[in-house]
C-alpha cells in the first residue's frame, strides 16, 4: 500500500521549536536582566558644595592647627572649600558623635585622634558610638611621640638610671601628665608595665600646669610632647632621656628612642587621622585618600607637622585601619592593667 506524505505534520516539531524559541526570547532576556547587576547612575560631581571637617578640640591647639592646614590644602586639591567645625568636649566624644550620626554623603568627616578612635571606649563608661563600626578610616595625618623628660636638677642621665631608682623605690618617684587618659598619661602607664616599675601618677588639667610643676621640682618626670618641652630642654631646665616614637626627633637628634634604651615595647605615639561615617561611598573615600597623600608630602606640610613635634602618618585605607585596630588592642590592655578611667 502506498504511504501518504505528511510534510506539514512531520515539520510540526521543528516549527514548534522555532515558535517556542521566539516566544520564549523575552522571558529568557528578562531573566538575564534580573540576574545582571543593577546599573547605578553616575554620582554627581563631588564635591558640589562645602565639606565640613569636624575637629575634636578648641581653636589654637595642635589638632585645630593641623585641621586648618588639611582643610586648606585638601580644599585646593578638591576645588571646593573645606570648613573646620571645632567641637571640643568630653575628650573628643562630642565631635565623634556628630560625625558618626551625619549623613554618609562625603560632606562631613572627622579629625579622629588616638583618643576618639582607640582609647576613649575603654576609658569612659559608655559611648554612644562604636569607633570600629561607625567609621571608615581614610588616611593618617600625623604621629607625635612623647618625650621622657626629667627635672634638670635630678640625677638621672639615662632611662636605665631612672628605672633602677624606681625599682629601688617603688611609688616614690612622681610623674605629671596633662590629665587622666591623655596620651601623656597612657605613655607613662605603658612604660611602667614594660619596665616593671611603679611610679606615682599626678594628673593635671593640661600640659602647661604639668610642665610648670615639673620645672618647679614638685614632680620628677613626665612623658609630654616636644612642643611643650623643647624650649625647656634647650634651656637646660629639663633633661630629655628618650623619645617614645620609632625614630629620633629631628629637633632632638641627640636623644635616643625608648627602643634604643632597651624598651621597644614601650614605644607609643599620639596620632591623628581622617574618618568618614560608615557607608560613605568608596569613590569619595578614595578621592580624599589621593588628595591627602599628595598634601602630606608637600614641603610646607612636612615642615608644619615637624613644628608640631611630629611626622606625617603616611598610612591609607586598609593599612591605616589595621594600624588603628592594633592601637585599640595595645591601649585596651594598658588601660585595663592600670585601671585608668575618666568618668
Amino acid at each position: 500500500m502506498r504511504r501518504r506524505s505528511v510534510p506539514f505534520i512531520a515539520g510540526l516539531p521543528a516549527l514548534l521549536l522555532v515558535a517556542a524559541a521566539l516566544l520564549g526570547a523575552p522571558v529568557v532576556q528578562a531573566q538575564a536582566q534580573a540576574q545582571a547587576p543593577a546599573q547605578t547612575p553616575a554620582p554627581p560631581a563631588y564635591p558640589a558644595r562645602t565639606v565640613t571637617l569636624v575637629v575634636p578640640g578648641p581653636p589654637g591647639g595642635i589638632t585645630d592647627q593641623l585641621g586648618r592646614l588639611v582643610a586648606a590644602k585638601v580644599g585646593e586639591q578638591l576645588g571646593q572649600q573645606v570648613l573646620v567645625d571645632n567641637r571640643p568636649g568630653a575628650g573628643g566624644n562630642l565631635a565623634q558623635e556628630t560625625v558618626a550620626h551625619a549623613e554618609p554623603d562625603g560632606y562631613t568627616l572627622l579629625m579622629g585622634t588616638q583618643g576618639t578612635q582607640a582609647t576613649n571606649q575603654y576609658l569612659y563608661k559608655s559611648l554612644r558610638v562604636d569607633p570600629a563600626k561607625d567609621f571608615v578610616a581614610v588616611h593618617g595625618l600625623i604621629s607625635i611621640p612623647n618625650v621622657l623628660v626629667v627635672n634638670g636638677a635630678k640625677p638621672w642621665r639615662s632611662v636605665r638610671e631612672l628605672v633602677d631608682d624606681a625599682s629601688r623605690n617603688p611609688g616614690k618617684l612622681t610623674a605629671s601628665s596633662a590629665g587622666n587618659g591623655t596620651g601623656t598619661h597612657l605613655a607613662l602607664e605603658l612604660f611602667q608595665t614594660v619596665a616593671g616599675v611603679k611610679i606615682l601618677h599626678v594628673p593635671y588639667k593640661g600640659s602647661a600646669p604639668s610642665i610648670n610643676d615639673l620645672l618647679g621640682g614638685q614632680v620628677d618626670l613626665s612623658f609630654d610632647y616636644a612642643v611643650s618641652t623643647l624650649g625647656h630642654i634647650q634651656a637646660g631646665k629639663l633633661r630629655a632621656l628618650a623619645v617614645t616614637g620609632p625614630t629620633r626627633l629631628a629637633a632632638l637628634p641627640q636623644v635616643p628612642t625608648i627602643a634604643e634604651m632597651g624598651y621597644p615595647q614601650a614605644e607609643s605615639t599620639s596620632w591623628i587621622g581622617l574618618f568618614f561615617p560608615a557607608r560613605t561611598p568608596a569613590a569619595i573615600v578614595e578621592r580624599w585618600q589621593a588628595a591627602v597623600a599628595r598634601v602630606l608630602v608637600e614641603p610646607a606640610a612636612v615642615e608644619a607637622i615637624a613644628r608640631m613635634g611630629g611626622t606625617p602618618l603616611l598610612l591609607s585605607g586598609a593599612r591605616f585601619e589595621s594600624f588603628v585596630q592594633a592601637e585599640r588592642s595595645k591601649w585596651r590592655a594598658t588601660i585595663e592593667r592600670s585601671g585608668a578611667k575618666i568618668d
